[in-house]
């Protein structure tokens, strides 16, 4: 669909252009489909080779979300649909061309400035995380809530999760907790705090802006360039809008939580998170507690096994991980439990950690295909 993603280009004073890409599935909360990343990747890549194109913009229709996550629900449907016991051909045509996506924007040779305007989940932070300019808003709430329906921060999580302060990052795996404007700055995830009503004249303020041509060094000086235009945008919010960062108040509390013993302690400690006195870290208990304990499984296995891989590496490890999901129960139960059936009741293959078989956990790194890596090109 060519109104799945809207493209446009607009002239700046120098008269170089920007690009502009706006995901346009208000209804689903710009949730990320096959459609329109069919659409997006190849604009990008003409975008890049274009000397007459200084930078991309990308944000979402309406004020309600960047993009609310990967298009699960139709990921369901293949699922369903395939005989049992089998990941299905859309599966692996999807998380291969979303990671492709994904590392595109990590290593876009231009400035990418993301606007992550309320609720950013899932496939959305792997947007926003590579952009080189990542801007959240007083109306910003993102997650990685994967645990709640038997999958695992994927999109490049195995990745910029370990690169979050101490191990936090384990800890928002395995709790989905919601991160505000300010969690995102701490956690590494934003850049810039501005108030959503800069919104409006951000365009015309990037198309009075002069930009050097991207050859010759040129792509440097934008950089900064965007970034001292998104400092001043950031100076005029106003501090009553933007609240406390929960993350940040607790992190020496996640500290001791998460520790450095073995996932059974860990289990035990989220666990009486539950009844705690603090109503985020209570709901963050509550939601381990509720959550997959495969999916619990997978993310510790996953915190262990990419601690010194590359992001392509880590790209390369995610796509056998979440094709081997779509072939066992937990996926498919969540995404019925919490978005189709949407009784909040799902019948998890496993009810304890304890009863989790290694060899499952193991069947998810798998290869699914034969010949090469689907990602095998990914250079770094």
């Amino acid at each position: 669909m060519d109104d799945c993603v809207i493209l446009r280009e607009f002239p700046t004073a120098c008269g170089r252009r920007f690009g502009h890409a706006t995901l346009n599935a208000p209804k689903s909360l710009n949730a990320l489909s096959l459609d329109m990343i069919d659409r997006l990747a190849p604009q990008l890549d003409a975008w890049a080779a274009d000397p007459a194109i200084v930078g991309v913009l990308l944000d979402g229709t309406g004020e309600k979300a960047f993009c609310a996550g990967g298009d699960v629900t139709a990921l369901h449907h293949a699922i369903k649909a395939a005989p049992e016991g089998d990941a299905p051909e859309e599966a692996k045509a999807f998380f291969e061309r979303e990671y492709r996506l994904d590392h595109r924007i990590h290593t876009y040779p231009k400035p990418v400035l993301c606007w992550g305007q309320g609720i950013v989940m899932g496939g959305g932070i792997g947007l926003m995380a590579g952009s080189s300019h990542r801007v959240a808003t007083p109306t910003t709430r993102m997650a990685m809530p994967e645990i709640t329906i038997g999958l695992y921060p994927d999109v490049g999580g195995s990745w910029f999760l370990r690169h979050m302060p101490g191990r936090t990052g384990l800890f928002l795996a395995l709790t989905g907790a919601p991160l505000n404007a300010a969690d995102a700055r701490f956690a590494g995830l934003a850049d810039f705090i501005v108030a959503d009503a800069e919104r409006e004249r951000l365009p015309a303020l990037l198309a009075d802006t002069r930009w050097d041509a991207p050859d010759d060094g040129g792509n440097a000086a934008n950089h900064a360039r965007l970034g001292a235009l998104l400092d001043q945008l950031g100076a005029s919010v106003s501090p009553a809008t933007v609240q406390p960062s929960p993350l940040r108040a607790h992190f020496d509390r996640i500290e001791a939580l998460i520790g450095h013993d073995g996932l059974a302690d860990i289990a035990a400690r989220l666990s009486a998170l539950a009844e705690d006195a603090d109503p985020w870290l209570a709901a963050a208990g509550k939601t381990f507690a509720r959550g997959a304990p495969s999916s619990a499984r997978l993310s510790w296995a996953l915190w262990q096994k990419t601690r010194h891989m590359s992001l392509a590496e880590v790209f390369r490890t995610e796509y056998h991980v979440s094709v081997a999901a779509t072939a066992h129960r937990d996926f498919a139960e969540g995404v019925r439990a919490l978005l189709i059936d949407k009784d909040r009741k799902p019948r998890w293959q496993y009810a304890t950690l304890e009863a989790v078989d290694d060899a499952a956990i193991e069947d998810h790194f798998k290869p699914r295909y034969s010949g090469p890596h689907p990602l095998a090109d990914l250079g770094r």
